[in-house]
């Protein structure tokens, strides 16, 4: 009897020990399992945080690209801009107020000689003026001239610092009589000869069609322009509607040659500004892009 009982207390010995083995085994892999899924979390969390990172950063540096103004001013939405401009004209002075969003003056860059490029055009398109208001102080920026009764559409041309912004079209009335803006029949130019005192200056351009680089030269027969703000001349296109602004510098400093790309079929008023003797020109062209 003594016998069998302690063989009965040996079986149950090894079975408690098998019992306990075994649980070991299965914690143990559940254990294991546990790590190895957190791990892997832990690995994707790190590499969906660094794809975010590099997200945010790709659009950072996007962004800081927008706000650097190329040699070719191509502008026309306003919403993209931080800085707000407005014009106004009193008593023969022009004067424009420049602001951030936080009605802050910011800095502005010189650009071409200047700190700020004004380009007024008349509602027909007839009357085109490229002036250089000066800074007065909290971002007013002034200066003197005689415009003349009219409706005149302003375009203020400025390079802030580290700031976004894009040139608009703003509404300038002078004097009570001024008509309203109405749509332009601009009619393209048969002829692309212009003489402007006793200096003539001929455009010819490769195909005028949309979304492709275009090329507009200018033929200044044989007379080198001499330098006027810091290149040979100066070229600005408006669409027929005088919405759509372009201000462009030529593409080398030996020749007349401007590029530029039309994202719209349309007519279009092209002014090549050019000095000679001293005097600038300015000389107009029509033309029709297909």
């Amino acid at each position: 009897m003594k016998q069998k009982s302690m063989l009965t207390w040996a079986i149950s010995a090894i079975v408690y020990l098998g019992l306990v083995i075994g649980s070991y085994t299965v914690y143990a892999s559940l254990d294991g399992s546990n790590d190895h899924t957190d791990s892997h979390e832990s690995a994707n969390g790190n590499e969906e945080k660094s794809i975010n990172e590099q997200a945010h950063n790709d659009n950072h540096a996007s962004h800081g690209s927008d706000g650097k103004e190329s040699e070719h001013s191509d502008h026309g939405d306003k919403s993209e801009s931080e800085v707000v401009t407005n014009v106004k004209y009193e008593n023969g002075f022009i004067n424009i107020d420049v602001k951030d969003k936080d009605q802050n003056s910011p800095e502005l860059e010189i650009s071409h000689e200047k700190i700020m490029h004004l380009i007024i055009v008349s509602a027909d398109l007839e009357d085109y003026y490229h002036l250089h208001p000066e800074e007065k102080g909290n971002g007013v920026y002034t200066l003197k001239f005689d415009l003349a009764e009219n409706s005149y559409k302003s375009f203020v041309d400025i390079k802030p610092k580290n700031l976004a912004y894009q040139v608009s079209p703003i509404e300038l009335h002078v004097g009570k009589g001024h008509g309203e803006h109405e749509e332009n029949s601009l009619k393209a130019d048969t002829n692309l000869t212009k003489t402007i005192n006793g200096k003539t200056v001929e455009l010819t351009t490769t195909e005028l069609g949309i979304n492709k680089d275009v090329t507009l030269n200018f033929d200044t027969k044989g007379i080198t322009p001499e330098p006027y703000l810091g290149a040979l001349g100066h070229v600005v296109i408006l669409d027929e509607k005088g919405e759509k602004f372009v201000h462009m510098h030529p593409s080398s400093e030996e020749k007349t040659q401007f590029e530029t790309k039309f994202d719209k079929p349309g007519i279009y008023k092209v002014w090549g500004e050019f000095k000679f003797g001293g005097k600038v020109n300015s000389y107009p062209f029509v033309i029709k892009v297909k």
